[in-house]
């Protein structure tokens, strides 16, 4: 395979045909299809299901789609890496952060890297932690802010500040406790996102220890869903304290400290063990630490 048969058959899956493809790229349908089929005739597998409204991609062309970014992203790295020894810093860095945090550090992150480095690019991508550990794996992300990483030889951790995890409700007549027993946590419906979510994968640990079980009423993956039905009362939610702050349900919900032993998240600055990190990459590194601190500590 070559990198413009993967350009291609990005710009079809993307773009949801090989009409909007070819128009897009500026060149001739059938070419598209040629490279496209060559692709399918190489790998031995059909990846993409066409019709008459456009072309969709199958289970393999889902799996190739991964490491066609990757791969493509990995080759522009390359070139702007060697355009680094101009001078200049020039290229562009992919950083992922969860929910809670983008919130928060995007625009100083943006507005900091706008002054220091005119001539590069960046690009905020935002989810889940396991969800951006996989992509730090196959190149989607170079820099991602997680919490609770996963050790792996494949990835460097750096530990960038702890937090104490709440158990997150529907607030009453201001009376609530500001402190909860992590034995307790068990006798609350918990409003949690599925597995492999860093924070429940680290209250079902933590329980397990204990010889306990969270009671999960609901799996949600998406922190602003969550808030709106804990406030509704249709359960409890185990968060950082940061992802009330700015909330639109934040003056309806109540948090109390998990305790006993005190349950804590840790986020940390992660990159690819396995791809050696550009000049860029390493200054924005160093620039998110910078910043994350005192953004964060005054959120």
């Amino acid at each position: 395979m070559d990198l413009k048969q993967l350009e291609y058959f990005i710009h079809v899956v993307d773009l949801g045909g090989f009409s909007r493809a070819a128009r897009a790229l500026g060149i001739a349908q059938p070419a598209i299809s040629r490279q496209v089929r060559s692709l399918e005739v190489e790998l031995r597998q059909t990846l993409l299901l066409r019709n008459g409204r456009g072309a969709t991609p199958t289970e393999a062309g889902k799996r190739l789609l991964e490491h066609a970014r990757g791969i493509l992203q990995q080759v522009d790295r390359a070139r702007h890496d060697v355009d680094e020894t101009k001078g200049a810093s020039v290229g562009k860095v992919v950083v992922g952060l969860p929910p809670t945090v983008a919130r928060h550090l995007t625009v100083p992150v943006v507005r900091e890297f706008r002054q220091r480095y005119p001539r590069a690019a960046l690009s905020i991508v935002e989810g889940f932690s396991s969800t951006l550990q996989e992509w730090l794996a196959v190149g989607r992300v170079d820099v991602g802010l997680v919490y609770n990483p996963t050790p792996s030889p494949a990835i460097d951790i750096r530990v960038l500040l702890e937090e104490p995890l709440c158990l997150i409700g529907p607030r009453r007549d201001g009376s609530e406790p500001r402190k909860l027993r992590l034995a307790d946590l068990p006798r609350f419906p918990l409003i949690l996102p599925s597995q492999p979510n860093a924070i429940r994968r680290l209250v079902e640990t933590r329980l397990a220890g204990l010889g306990l079980r969270p009671q999960v009423a609901m799996e949600i993956d998406a922190v602003p869903a969550i808030l709106e039905l804990v406030a509704e009362g249709h359960g409890f939610a185990v968060l950082s304290s940061r992802a009330l702050l700015g909330a639109a349900t934040a003056d309806r919900l109540h948090s109390r400290t998990i305790v006993q032993p005190q349950l804590k998240s840790a986020l940390a600055i992660v990159t690819s063990a396995q791809r050696p990190s550009t000049p860029l990459q390493k200054a924005v590194i160093a620039m998110i630490e910078e910043l994350a601190g005192p953004v964060l500590s005054s959120a």
